[in-house]
């Protein structure tokens, strides 16, 4: 796994990660999904339209920019 990009939030950093031709968002561990472009994974990790976190918090509450151009590159 390749980190790429990763966001700020209060509960802490949100990455995309890349591996095996695929963009992954991760929290702490955690992976939230698999997608074919780091922009879809921004897309619906700020929508909060991925696997659910753990802690039971809506990743759309987090104010995650949909621009990864927002992102800060790792």
């Amino acid at each position: 796994m390749k980190r790429l990009l990763v966001w700020q939030t209060r509960i802490g950093p949100f990455y995309i990660v890349y591996s095996n031709d695929r963009y992954y968002p991760v929290f702490e561990d955690e992976y939230l999904g698999s997608y074919n472009s780091p922009q879809h994974a921004v897309d619906d990790l700020a929508g909060g339209h991925t696997f659910s976190l753990s802690n039971g918090v809506d990743t759309a509450t987090l104010g995650i920019p949909y621009d990864v151009g927002e992102w800060e590159r790792c």
